[in-house]
């Protein structure tokens, strides 16, 4: 038994799931938190875990035998506990196993988005050195030579659920043992950016994440008679721990879909009971006469986060449909932070309460805490916050207050009543589509083509992303804008490329020589809602 502590006693306070009834003994050897948690309560289980949208179904007891084996592959390709695995594969059950494989091997697992380019890539495995990666088939030529550079083990998963890992789990025999993890081991690396320097990944424990799925579980109702959509990618904190870490825990049900697709979502939506996205996907479903309250008759939730969903979406889509959206707040290094509640009023422009066992506060850059009403910079502590930064403890010392406040960048107000209010963003970060983006690595990467003076990137709004990005260049006489959008997309992820490029004479500065973003970002608020 896993040695007393706050979450091994939350663990066991917890009813086992209906479909699992424990063998001999197993209820004594709860030693891997997550695993334990989340696919322990499986092993054998017939029920549905994965509806494949007609494309077949993955069984939850399938779907451990896939993570034993793909544990079982991990560890012949010499991954150690401890070691990280980062993984840049489609969205496939294979993909979503090695995560659970992971953590049974007592691994680190460190998803990448699959629009990062290799140039983008290389600096995530020189960063985190992994043993292993695990790449889209498709790709394998591409990235074979720095695996090889790096000493890295490589191995592919294709969209198809081909790829040698699935070939090799399929004759792999399913690993028996679990490896032994405490609750402040670390269980995955997610890499963050901030608006200057190099991405940091934050460092999440198998504490961190559980904590945060028992209680998301418990204020969004979630039991294993919900059947959610899942749309989302799961390279992140949304896609991921959230959605597949509360329908594990639950045994509930997934239709796994392999990207967003507005019809297929609306297919599936009369056999599912919950939706979790980002306000793009709102925007793109209202858009379609098909999403009345008749279809979404069997629906109880409709949830969105990763960026700020605008109030005459909250209008729109309650008018449509005769639910309003649950929104929540969360980001990379704290999981989910706050929600609007269950039961109760759900504002349109708020995140709603901290979580359970999550405190939050506001206070002033120089960390002076502000009064009720003020805005300020909002800090949190909690079960959820992230263990820091990997190998960047200069880095973690600067983001957290004593006490173990962590500082998260955002300019925030709580109300009267305690609904937490996001107002903005400490520095410049864009959120297009859910997706962050920080206009540092773009201007960079403009900077850097010849004929160009300097770069300011901008977010304003977009009617379907939310956000998207606008680059102001100063440049010399002839400049190819076109070279500079090639230049852009050789170097960058297509989510990053902004959606307006303008030449201008100078940029707006202060008396102190600051380019003023503000200014800019006034200017071309307009761009795309005219």
């Amino acid at each position: 038994m896993a040695k007393d502590n706050r979450l091994a006693l939350d663990l066991m306070s917890l009813a086992p799931l209906p479909h699992f009834v424990p063998k001999a003994g197993e209820e004594d050897i709860m030693t891997n938190p997550l695993y334990d948690a989340l696919v322990l309560p499986h092993r054998g289980g017939e029920k549905t875990f994965l509806d494949l949208d007609g494309k077949g179904r993955i069984s939850f007891g399938d779907f451990a035998d896939l993570v034993a084996r793909i544990a079982t592959v991990l560890v012949e390709n010499g991954v150690k506990p401890g070691d990280r695995v980062a993984v840049q594969a489609p969205k496939t059950p294979e993909t979503l196993a090695v995560y659970l494989a992971c953590q049974q091997a007592g691994a680190v697992f460190l998803p990448l988005n699959t629009a990062y380019t290799p140039s983008e890539v290389e600096f995530f495995l020189t960063d985190a050195a992994p043993r292993l990666f695990v790449c889209d088939e498709a790709a394998k030529e591409g990235y074979a030579g720095l695996a090889q550079k790096l000493g890295v083990g490589l191995l592919t998963i294709a969209a198809d659920r081909g790829g040698s890992l699935p070939a090799a789990a399929a004759k792999a025999q399913p690993m028996a043992e679990v490896v032994e993890r405490a609750p402040d081991d670390l269980a995955a690396i997610l890499y963050t950016s901030g608006t200057t320097g190099r991405s940091k990944g934050a460092m999440l424990s198998h504490d961190n994440l559980l904590s945060n799925t028992l209680a998301l579980t418990d204020i969004w109702r979630f039991t294993g008679d919900d059947v959610l959509v899942h749309a989302l990618p799961i390279y992140h904190t949304h896609g991921l721990f959230v959605a597949c870490n509360i329908m594990l825990r639950v045994g509930g049900t997934m239709i796994f879909h392999a990207a967003f697709n507005p019809d297929a979502v609306l297919d599936a939506i009369p056999r599912a009971t919950a939706l979790m996205g980002v306000p793009t996907f709102y925007t793109r479903l209202l858009a379609s006469p098909r999403l009345t309250k008749e279809h979404v008759a069997n629906m109880r939730l409709f949830i969105s986060g990763s960026a700020p969903l605008l109030a005459e979406t909250h209008v729109e889509f309650e008018e449509r449909t005769g639910h309003r959206i649950l929104e929540r707040y969360g980001m990379t290094e704290t999981s989910m932070t706050a929600s609007n509640p269950y039961d109760g009023e759900r504002r349109p422009g708020a995140v709603g309460f901290p979580l359970p066992g999550v405190s939050v506060r506001v206070a002033s850059t120089e960390g002076k805490v502000l009064p009720q009403g003020e805005i300020g910079i909002l800090e949190v502590k909690g079960p959820n916050v992230f263990k820091g930064y990997w190998n960047l403890p200069e880095k973690t010392a600067a983001e957290f207050r004593p006490g173990g406040w962590f500082i998260t960048g955002d300019m925030s107000m709580i109300d009267a009543d305690g609904y937490v209010h996001i107002v903005g963003r400490q520095k410049d970060l864009i959120i297009a589509g859910g997706l962050n983006i920080y206009p540092k690595e773009i201007e960079e990467v403009i900077d850097a083509i010849q004929g160009v003076i300097e770069t300011a990137v901008v977010g304003v709004p977009h009617p379907d992303m939310g956000e998207a990005a606008v680059a102001v260049i100063v440049a010399k006489p002839g400049l190819d804008l076109e070279a500079v959008k090639a230049t852009v997309g050789e170097k960058l992820a297509r989510f990053k490329h902004p959606r307006r490029y303008e030449i201008v004479a100078e940029l707006p500065r202060n008396t102190m020589g600051k380019v003023q973003k503000s200014q800019l970002r006034e200017s071309y608020k307009d761009s795309f809602t005219n």
